[in-house]
């Protein structure tokens, strides 16, 4: 669980976080700042899934991710082995990884309703390590992501109309004016 403020959280002050987990769902502390301790000790992962749709958390944002993978791979002397290519194959395995824990369940519910606690927080993991790769990736090429998804979004309105595509699942180019 990140600090609740962006200028707290780890990576951006540069010093290690400190995470007091205790016995009681008491706040603790992270760099100064109260996160829940029962947030920290039990993961939340698709819990509760209903018809209400879902909403990430505001913190960390990919800026604090970034800063945070940034003093995390300076602390370890790494960046000589990550340039673009190394970073996205790295990614491309983590993406493998996510693959394996969906394959041969046939089709899986949203908000993974079958799975247990453990596997949503496998997946968790694995999610963080394609996004952290990912962000990694985008700093080493220099592709602002926020920026880039922006664009991409207003791409993706002009190319899928709603009122020309909705409800079907046709590539762009099926559709006829």
């Amino acid at each position: 669980m990140m600090a609740t403020s962006g200028k707290d959280a780890f990576g951006l002050n540069g010093e290690e976080p400190s995470v007091s987990l205790t016995s009681n769902n008491d706040k603790s502390l992270v760099n100064g700042a109260t996160t829940e301790a029962s947030a920290l000790s039990k993961p939340q992962n698709g819990a509760g899934a209903g018809s209400e749709r879902f909403a990430f958390s505001p913190e960390p944002t990919i800026e604090d991710i970034r800063r945070m993978q940034a003093h995390f791979t300076d602390e370890r002397d790494w960046n000589q082995f990550h340039q673009p290519r190394n970073l996205l194959l790295a990614m491309v395995g983590e993406v493998g990884e996510v693959s394996e824990l969906f394959q041969w369940r046939g089709e899986v519910a949203e908000g993974l309703p079958d799975w247990t606690e453990a596997e949503r927080e496998h997946l968790a993991q694995e999610l963080s390590d394609v996004l952290i790769y990912l962000v990694e990736l985008a700093e080493k090429c220099r592709v602002d992501l926020p920026q880039a998804v922006l664009r991409k979004m207003a791409l993706n309105r002009l190319k899928y109309p709603a009122n020309k595509v909705h409800g079907s699942a046709k590539k762009y180019t099926e559709y006829e004016d």
